[in-house]
């Protein structure tokens, strides 16, 4: 082969991979990028316009003047030793230098050849880096491993500081994770390959379009952005979510009772009762057919009723809890009867709906009220010192800042509660869809359970400010100091049985606090730990065959033992617990018909669901 036809074969391969980061059209190209700037125009007057009416007003401070304490602390236990700060320093050094050495061997290798020495690699798993060129361009390449040598070493000098005490550690872990995430070139166009390519080829189209649905965001969260996870336009609630048939058969200040229909000739004697959480509307247990909990339990012979909060407003802020167990569970109850004739009642709690039912039982303990007669937790925490990332947002000045901004309105709005909770997996949550809708302009892709995760619900003032104190701040109900309706209330007078379900990846009730709580409960507890996490562990039909569970022994001692020894199932907790119910009580009557003895006030999900944010 001839050195020109050589020379011609490397340019024909060569120029192929430069050209795809060359503007085609630098015409179209500035002209879009001048619309572009029109877009982001609109998405600042949408942020702007209601800050100027006096509609929003911004607490940013206080979360960054948290980070910054934090932080602080942090740096003065490295730079309270010179030894130990230059031993720090050294390390990041040695870092860059090793990532700096695979690239000059890299560019003195013909053709562009594989690195040499030992290269930083992304941890498996990790989404951001799957394009080829992360690897093949010597420029992303450095760029990645930079990254990539900088935020470990930042996370290592979280794990590395023993002069924190915990809940310093946890926050510094906390936010440096969220800093790391959000400097991550794969959020930016000049330093991810693929919206680079993505965006000369559309002559910077992707970049109209991603401001455009930035404005958008930004004006349907009225001034805050209300960041778009899933297609919102392919769901409605009560047609293609929240669709098992049934009826409203109460309502109150705080909640709609719901009782399903039969799908049996003849059901269980005792009625079921589900407390949701307030922080999520309770179609997460109806997402649809195929994933619905409510629909496989009325095929169970469950007579089902559900608890559906209202999503609260000004009108709602001094409802606290003794009002939610008042006008919630107990209105439930009181309605169960009312509908069914019985007194002997299931109930179900679920996450935060779980603690609430936790902390009635010990209250209506005290009072006489014994129609709950088993209980079952769905990834419930009764006991906060193992309480998750959540706790991250939780000390006494966090919480005081929370109650400033609450008593303005009487609620604090949903989307920061949802911020909050996207912020737990910003991997996950947040950067992918910042990076899909505002810079590659493109929709999000239709997911019930994305759509529903968006669905915000507002928390009211009394109640909010009584969960974050007795729960997250004071750890109050395990220790027996929780007061209720005037009274000092203990989980050891809760001596129904308890199915207490955990979830092995949980970040919001890990399956180690789940099992702490276990021993403060005053009756039998069997502890179960579903695979997967807080909602996939949970909302997991036997048909889908996916993940497993955990039995095992009496839940005392060290979770850890518990779980060395504990059996695995494959498959679907669901049964296991339609087991244990039906050992309790399995007695069978004709099915009951919602709307029969009380009067229907309209068909299922309800009115309360549908109100939005």
């Amino acid at each position: 082969m001839s050195e020109k036809s050589g020379q011609g074969k490397a340019e024909s391969e060569g120029p192929s991979a430069a050209e795809q980061y060359l503007v085609k059209d630098p015409e179209r190209f500035a002209l879009n990028l001048a619309r572009m700037v029109e877009q982001a125009g609109k998405a600042a007057s949408a942020w702007v316009e209601p800050r100027e009416k006096g509609e929003v007003r911004d607490h940013v401070a206080e979360p960054v003047v948290d980070m910054v304490k934090t932080f602080s602390k942090l740096t003065e236990y490295w730079l309270s030793d010179p030894q130990r700060a230059l031993e720090a320093q050294t390390q990041l050094f040695a870092g860059y230098m090793n990532v700096w050495a695979n690239a000059v061997t890299r560019a003195s290798t013909p053709a562009g050849g594989e690195a040499t020495g030992e290269a930083i690699a992304p941890e498996r798993g990790d989404k951001r880096f799957q394009d080829p060129e992360w690897s093949r361009n010597a420029f992303f390449d450095f760029i990645k491993q930079a990254y990539l040598i900088t935020s470990r070493w930042a996370n290592d000098l979280v794990e590395r500081a023993d002069g924190l005490d915990e809940h310093t550690r946890h926050k510094a872990s906390f936010y440096v994770k969220q800093v790391s995430n959000a400097i991550s070139p794969s959020n930016f166009i000049l330093t991810n390959p693929e919206l680079f390519r993505e965006t000369v080829a559309s002559n910077g189209e992707n970049l109209v379009k991603g401001m455009k649905m930035l404005a958008e965001d930004i004006a349907a969260g009225k001034g805050e952005l209300k960041l778009r996870q899933s297609d919102q336009t392919k769901f409605e609630i009560g047609k293609n979510v929240a669709m098992t048939p049934g009826k409203v058969v109460g309502r109150s200040e705080v909640a709609e009772i719901i009782q399903y229909a039969p799908t049996t000739e003849t059901v269980l004697k005792r009625p079921l009762l589900i407390c949701p959480p307030w922080i999520n509307k309770f179609y997460i247990l109806d997402l649809n057919p195929e994933k619905s909990f409510i629909r496989w339990a009325v095929a169970q012979g469950h007579t089902v009723f559900v608890i559906s909060w209202v999503n609260p407003d000004e009108r709602h802020g001094t409802k606290n809890w003794e009002a939610y167990i008042r006008e919630g569970l107990q209105y439930g109850l009181d309605t169960i009867e009312k509908a069914t004739g019985e007194r002997e009642v299931n109930a179900i709690g679920y996450c935060v709906g779980g603690t609430l039912l936790a902390a009635a039982l010990a209250l209506l303990a005290q009072e006489g009220d014994d129609r709950i007669r088993s209980a079952t937790f769905f990834t419930t925490q009764v006991d906060f010192t193992y309480a998750g990332d959540l706790k991250v947002f939780v000390d006494e000045d966090q919480v005081s800042a929370v109650e400033r901004s609450m008593t303005e309105k009487g609620y604090l709005d949903g989307t920061k509660m949802a911020t909050a909770f996207n912020m737990l997996r910003s991997g996950d949550l947040i950067w992918p869809y910042v990076v899909n809708n505002y810079m590659r302009g493109k929709d999000p892709l239709p997911f019930d359970l994305l759509y529903w995760n968006a669905d915000s619900t507002r928390m009211a003032a009394a109640n909010h400010s009584f969960y974050l104190r007795n729960c997250y701040l004071e750890n109050n109900l395990s220790q027996g100091r929780m007061e209720l309706a005037g009274r000092t209330v203990s989980l050891a007078d809760v001596t129904i049985p308890v199915y207490n379900l955990a979830a092995k990846e949980d970040h919001i009730a890990p399956a180690r606090s789940v099992f702490l709580g276990c021993k403060y409960f005053g009756g039998n507890v069997d502890y179960v730990m579903a695979g997967s996490g807080h909602i996939a562990g949970v909302i997991n039909p036997p048909h889908m065959n996916k993940y497993q569970h955990w039995t095992g022994s009496k839940p005392v001692g060290e979770f850890d033992d518990w779980f060395a020894n504990a059996k695995e199932t494959a498959g679907a907790w669901w049964p296991n617990w339609q087991s244990w119910i039906e050992a309790r009580e399995n007695t069978r009557i004709e099915a009951r018909i919602p709307g029969k003895q009380l009067k229907a006030l309209g068909e299922a999900p309800g009115t309360y669901v549908k109100v939005r944010v």
